[in-house]
């Protein structure tokens, strides 16, 4: 399998000077993959949950790491804190999370699996193992292992940059958004744990 027949169907530009070859862009060939791998774009795992991508991806974060927080579930899955609030309280709505009882004493409310929420869980996460190894089935273990140590690299180089981005623009006097100052906790975190 490759991308000859779609790379040559898209020439370069003859109306500009120099044009950017996106196809050679390394964050806009992730983007690509990444739209491609969207859960919600999955036809089995769509019409399984009825959900939308963020949605699921705050679900597979409550089963995998809950009982967790709102905070942690942004921070680890990057989506920003609404998005996060948002999914949340629509799996709420559908009784797939409830709150962790057990730990009421904590800062912020926690949320985990519910009785109706794990099995859902539980067959997303089956259907995911298999999409995996359909994907990688010609990826090594060894290039696998090479591309989870780049991909992390790129996310925390990504987040830096961003993060560097939003703190500059505050020092000039300029107003950062809510999503831009979430950029900058999660830098200041990963660096402590880094």
């Amino acid at each position: 399998m490759n991308n000859k027949a779609r790379k040559a169907a898209f020439e370069l530009s003859k109306n500009i000077e120099q044009p950017y070859d996106l196809y050679n862009h390394v964050p806009y060939r992730i983007a690509v993959a990444s739209n491609l791998l969207a859960m919600d774009r999955d036809a089995y795992i769509k019409s399984l949950t009825g959900l939308e991508t963020r949605e699921i991806r705050v679900l597979l974060n409550i089963g995998s790491y809950g009982p967790i927080n709102a905070a942690d579930i942004a921070y680890q899955s990057r989506l920003d804190p609404y998005s996060v609030n948002r999914a949340i309280n629509t799996l709420l709505k559908q009784g797939l999370i409830c709150p962790d009882n057990d730990h009421v004493k904590q800062r912020s409310k926690l949320v985990k699996l519910s009785e109706l929420g794990l099995p859902l869980y539980q067959q997303v996460i089956e259907h995911m193992r298999q999409r995996e190894a359909y994907v990688l089935s010609d990826v090594t273990e060894e290039e696998k292992r090479l591309l989870l140590g780049l991909l992390e690299k790129i996310e925390l180089r990504a987040e830096a940059k961003l993060a560097q981005s939003a703190e500059d623009l505050a020092a000039q006097g300029h107003s950062i958004t809510r999503d831009q100052a979430e950029l900058i906790r999660w830098h200041k975190r990963s660096s402590k744990s880094g």
